[in-house]
């Protein structure tokens, strides 16, 4: 069975919503995304994901961008290095599962039998690509059953009538996107969110869950109510480019992290949990 199938039966059973962290993979380094991995597991995070640094990204805002720029710009992390990433963070007994969030260019690139072969030996179980249309993934979705790893969708609020057709394709969760325009933080979303994100679960019974401009727990509890996962990115990776003065150095490393870890905690409601 698939990780993330585990994942949402389990919070089904609890009544629960998952907290999906994204971090870009490299930021600020290689080492460094691997011990922020392992804190936001400890802050009760239920799936991550890692995002694969690129120079021309389509839906990700200015602070994403930043983190790519020091994860390109620090030893050119590669999609190779994203993927491979997974299996460091087994290493370190990281059990959550991973989902690589990428752009279709440099999966182009390695080629698609060999990118899911991949997946596979780094045990990533799922895959978001934002600029590959539902209408142009046939290629991808054949070797994403092939494999059992997920090819996970977006849909907006303009999607419209091609929500259907995108929710009955769908594997693993339905990615709802908030509002429309990039990432980032917003103190405001889409007016007409919670029918959109009601439309989408009559289409499909797979888990539900809401990305772009989540930045706090009142908005985690907002989100909760609606749906079955929370994605929160910008936020984080704000937080983290907060922080990079104290990861920077071996002696204040350990704070920055615990910052980290106490961000996200607090996103999730339970300030002082540490799940391992």
């Amino acid at each position: 069975m698939n990780r993330i199938d585990e994942v949402f039966a389990d919070l089904r059973k609890r009544q629960a919503t998952a907290l999906i962290p994204f971090v870009t993979v490299g930021d600020p380094d290689l080492s460094t995304s691997l011990d922020i991995i392992e804190q936001l597991e400890l802050a009760g995070a239920d799936l991550i994901e890692l995002g694969v640094p690129y120079s021309d990204p389509l839906a990700d805002g200015p602070v994403i961008q930043r983190a790519s720029q020091r994860a390109l710009s620090g030893g050119r992390v590669t999609i190779v290095d994203s993927i491979r990433s997974a299996k460091a963070a087994r290493k370190r007994n990281i059990k959550l599962p991973f989902i690589l969030f990428t752009y279709y260019n440099p999966v182009l690139q390695l080629g698609l039998e060999r990118f899911f072969e991949m997946l596979q030996e780094n045990d990533i179980s799922g895959i978001i690509i934002p600029d590959l249309p539902v209408e142009e993934d046939g290629a991808m979705r054949a070797l994403s059953e092939k494999f059992n790893i997920h090819l996970i969708p977006l849909v907006a609020p303009t999607s419209k009538e091609r929500i259907q057709k995108i929710s009955a394709r769908a594997a693993g969760f339905i990615y709802c996107v908030s509002s429309l325009g990039v990432t980032g933080v917003r103190s405001q979303f889409a007016a007409n969110v919670e029918e959109f994100i009601e439309t989408v679960k009559q289409a499909s019974s797979l888990p539900v869950a809401v990305g772009f401009g989540i930045s706090s727990h009142e908005h985690f509890q907002y989100f909760s109510a609606l749906c079955d996962g929370v994605i929160v990115g910008s936020a984080i990776v704000r937080k983290i480019e907060d922080t990079l003065p104290l990861l920077s150095k071996p002696e204040t490393k350990a704070e920055g992290l615990s910052q980290i870890r106490e961000f996200v905690a607090q996103i999730k409601g339970n300030p002082h949990q540490i799940s391992r």
